[in-house]
Protein backbone atom coordinates (compact mmCIF):
# COMPACT_ATOMS: atom_id res chain seq x y z
CA UNK A 1 0.00 0.00 0.00
CA UNK A 2 1.20 3.58 -0.69
CA UNK A 3 -0.46 7.40 -1.00
CA UNK A 4 -0.51 8.46 -3.81
CA UNK A 5 -1.99 11.72 -6.32
CA UNK A 6 -4.16 11.05 -9.03
CA UNK A 7 -2.36 12.96 -12.02
CA UNK A 8 -4.28 12.15 -14.96
CA UNK A 9 -7.22 9.93 -16.59
CA UNK A 10 -6.93 6.98 -18.90
CA UNK A 11 -9.38 6.31 -21.42
CA UNK A 12 -9.19 3.07 -23.65
CA UNK A 13 -11.26 2.09 -27.04
CA UNK A 14 -11.48 -1.35 -25.79
CA UNK A 15 -11.59 -3.07 -22.23
CA UNK A 16 -10.62 -6.63 -20.84
CA UNK A 17 -14.63 -7.83 -19.88
CA UNK A 18 -13.21 -7.78 -16.44
CA UNK A 19 -12.68 -4.41 -16.14
CA UNK A 20 -16.18 -3.17 -16.82
CA UNK A 21 -17.27 0.13 -14.89
CA UNK A 22 -13.85 0.41 -13.40
CA UNK A 23 -12.08 3.58 -14.13
CA UNK A 24 -8.49 3.78 -15.11
CA UNK A 25 -6.51 6.48 -13.21
CA UNK A 26 -2.53 7.67 -13.39
CA UNK A 27 -0.97 8.04 -10.27
CA UNK A 28 2.13 9.09 -8.53
CA UNK A 29 3.32 8.35 -5.54
CA UNK A 30 4.11 10.83 -2.65
CA UNK A 31 7.07 11.33 -0.09
CA UNK A 32 5.81 11.02 3.41
CA UNK A 33 8.06 12.60 4.61
CA UNK A 34 7.14 16.03 2.33
CA UNK A 35 3.57 16.03 1.18
CA UNK A 36 3.87 17.97 -1.69
CA UNK A 37 6.83 16.39 -3.33
CA UNK A 38 5.94 13.06 -6.15
CA UNK A 39 8.62 10.60 -5.97
CA UNK A 40 8.72 7.87 -8.71
CA UNK A 41 7.11 6.60 -12.26
CA UNK A 42 3.51 7.22 -12.91
CA UNK A 43 1.24 4.09 -12.38
CA UNK A 44 -1.69 2.72 -13.81
CA UNK A 45 -4.60 2.19 -11.21
CA UNK A 46 -7.98 1.44 -11.92
CA UNK A 47 -10.58 2.94 -9.30
CA UNK A 48 -13.41 0.70 -8.47
CA UNK A 49 -16.28 2.82 -7.42
CA UNK A 50 -14.28 5.13 -5.45
CA UNK A 51 -14.93 8.25 -6.64
CA UNK A 52 -11.30 9.64 -7.24
CA UNK A 53 -10.18 12.24 -9.98
CA UNK A 54 -7.33 14.44 -10.77
CA UNK A 55 -6.13 15.74 -8.01
CA UNK A 56 -7.07 13.73 -5.52
CA UNK A 57 -5.00 12.25 -2.59
CA UNK A 58 -5.63 8.41 -2.68
CA UNK A 59 -4.70 4.98 -0.74
CA UNK A 60 -3.45 2.54 -3.49
CA UNK A 61 -3.64 -1.61 -3.16
CA UNK A 62 -0.40 -2.89 -5.09
CA UNK A 63 -1.03 -6.34 -5.09
CA UNK A 64 -3.33 -8.64 -7.25
CA UNK A 65 -5.14 -10.79 -4.41
CA UNK A 66 -6.64 -7.81 -2.77
CA UNK A 67 -7.17 -5.47 -6.12
CA UNK A 68 -9.24 -8.32 -7.30
CA UNK A 69 -11.46 -8.44 -3.91
CA UNK A 70 -11.74 -4.70 -3.75
CA UNK A 71 -13.29 -4.90 -7.42
CA UNK A 72 -15.33 -8.09 -6.06
CA UNK A 73 -14.27 -9.59 -9.14
CA UNK A 74 -12.01 -13.07 -8.68
CA UNK A 75 -10.86 -12.97 -12.52
CA UNK A 76 -10.59 -9.45 -13.10
CA UNK A 77 -6.82 -8.88 -14.35
CA UNK A 78 -5.95 -6.71 -12.34
CA UNK A 79 -2.86 -5.31 -10.03
CA UNK A 80 -3.41 -1.78 -8.17
CA UNK A 81 -6.37 -0.33 -7.74
CA UNK A 82 -7.36 2.83 -5.52
CA UNK A 83 -8.46 1.49 -2.01
CA UNK A 84 -9.97 4.67 -0.82
CA UNK A 85 -9.66 8.46 -1.26
CA UNK A 86 -7.69 9.90 2.00
CA UNK A 87 -8.69 13.37 3.55
CA UNK A 88 -5.49 14.12 5.82
CA UNK A 89 -2.19 12.60 6.74
CA UNK A 90 -0.87 13.04 9.85
CA UNK A 91 2.80 12.47 10.78
CA UNK A 92 4.33 13.34 14.02
CA UNK A 93 1.67 15.95 15.25
CA UNK A 94 1.16 17.72 12.05
CA UNK A 95 -0.87 17.79 8.73
CA UNK A 96 1.70 16.77 6.05
CA UNK A 97 -0.85 15.65 3.14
Amino acid sequence: MFIAKVIGNVWATRKHPGLKGATMLLVRAVDPMDGNKLVGEATLALDGNQGAGVGDTVLIVDEGGSARKILKNPKAPVRTVVAGIVDRVHITGKEDI
